[in-house]
């Protein structure tokens, strides 16, 4: 096991360049298994939620030849199973994905209860009413999801709540199915809209991802494509975050300005200096903040995946911040830790009051869940003294080389083995 070290009060400079959206990369492996044929998919995030999917497609069967470390070959004509065991899901939230992408290759799939970051409920129920609405018998018995159908047909879906991971995997058992199906009040994330096309590439016919309608005409077949992935609207949100709060000037490239947008505009409220390039955005900080609200929305609002690292800032902010969160109900465990630092938070619920403090200081803290990672990182660079970082296998989960981009840029961060209690003794020599 490792922890992350960080000496904070280092002011970030220079330029750091944006992974593959890890979002999108755990829904298109498992798409890959629709296509029953050879697959090219590049801009991979080299993280360990794609390392986890690459091994379950293997144990199924698929052929994952990895070309480099963006690359990736897979092959799933070989793919000769639709059970998923607990073993394989247990580490990884998304591979209930591989339900609605097995519906649509064999209209069947048997797939354990999904495992990942722990931050509250998070029920499938808006997944298994989708797919019984096209056709599927969907029960659960012994932690895993049993969803079988002769056939799936098309059909209208109105989600109750916005829904992402819904609305992935409805789109993943419906390309296939007979007919038309419209789902209504769907989720209009960037990555929802690279799936999207993705899975036009292999000849499905999907369209209106990015509104709230979107249109899947079935067909009988889909084929191998070549595809690059958008890059991390939240890997790219965390750094703008991470320079700001170090009162640094830092060039963030690779990125898609207008998936950014509801970060850059609570950064200005902030008080931060934010430049859009075509490609790129610069962040520019004093390290003087403004006070500022959030509230957690799905897109276009500002994400739940950056509340973490916001918050982070306005725990140093002049005068007092109001966080909501509207999209999961206990999102906010990280706090402890930020107290921990010299934070003045108050929760109720699912509201944080950031009453603002001159600085933190360095103290030994833990990553909660991956984003909260992402924050524990951000304080301890902002930081007065030495900040130690326990539970990084969560922030190990989503974000590419992000110690050797965070020292590039000139913060004083390194990973250290931690060594069992009932192994500090030195041997006899």
């Amino acid at each position: 096991m490792e922890k992350l070290v960080i000496h904070g009060r280092n002011r970030l400079s220079g330029e750091i360049e944006i992974s593959g959206a890890k979002n999108a990369a755990v829904a298109i492996i498992p798409a890959t298994l629709l296509a029953q044929d050879v697959c090219r998919i590049e801009n991979l995030p080299n993280i360990s939620d794609v390392t986890c999917m690459f091994k379950i497609l293997t144990q199924m069967g698929a052929q994952v030849k990895i070309i480099n470390k963006h690359t990736v070959e897979i092959n799933t004509k070989t793919v000769n199973s639709y059970i998923i065991p607990h073993e394989m899901t247990k580490q990884l939230r998304a591979s209930y994905y591989l339900i609605g992408a097995l519906l649509g290759r064999y209209s069947r799939a048997k797939v354990a209860l999904p495992g990942g970051c722990n931050f509250g409920v998070r029920p499938i129920d808006l997944h298994i009413r989708g797919f019984e609405l096209l056709g599927a018998n969907v029960t659960v018995e012994n932690a895993m999801i049993n969803a079988k159908a002769d056939y799936l047909t098309g059909s209208s879906i109105y989600m109750d709540k916005v829904s992402v991971g819904a609305t992935i995997n409805i789109m993943l058992a419906a390309v296939k199915a007979r007919g038309l199906t419209i789902i209504e009040h769907a989720a209009k994330e960037p990555h929802i809209v690279d799936l999207a096309n993705f899975l036009n590439a292999m000849g499905a016919d999907v369209r209106g991802a990015g509104t709230d309608v979107i249109k899947i005409h079935g067909v009988q077949n889909l084929h191998g494509c070549t595809y690059s992935i958008i890059p991390d609207q939240i890997e790219a949100g965390t750094y703008m975050v991470a320079a700001a709060a170090t009162g640094g000037d830092v060039l963030i490239k690779n990125v898609i300005p207008k998936h950014l947008e509801s970060i850059t505009a609570k950064l200005l409220e902030c008080g931060v200096s934010v430049t859009e390039y075509d490609e790129a955005v610069r962040v520019v900080s004093d390290g003087k903040f403004r006070k500022c609200n959030v509230k957690t929305m799905p897109h276009p609002g500002f994400p739940t995946d950056m509340q973490p690292q916001m918050a982070v800032l306005l725990t140093v902010a002049n005068g007092t911040s109001i966080v909501s969160e509207s999209v999961w109900d206990n999102r906010f465990k990280y706090i402890e830790q930020l107290v921990r630092m010299g934070a003045n938070v108050q929760v109720d619920g699912t509201i944080a009051v950031f009453q603002g403090v001159p600085e933190l200081t360095g103290a030994p803290v833990r990553a909660d869940d991956l984003r909260a990672g992402a924050a524990m990182i951000i304080a301890g660079l902002m930081a007065r003294g030495k900040t130690e970082i326990e539970d990084i296998i969560y922030i190990d989960r989503g974000y590419e080389d992000y110690v050797e981009k965070l020292r590039n840029v000139g913060a004083d961060i390194y990973r250290k083995t931690i060594v069992p209690e009932g192994n500090k003794m030195g041997s006899a020599g």
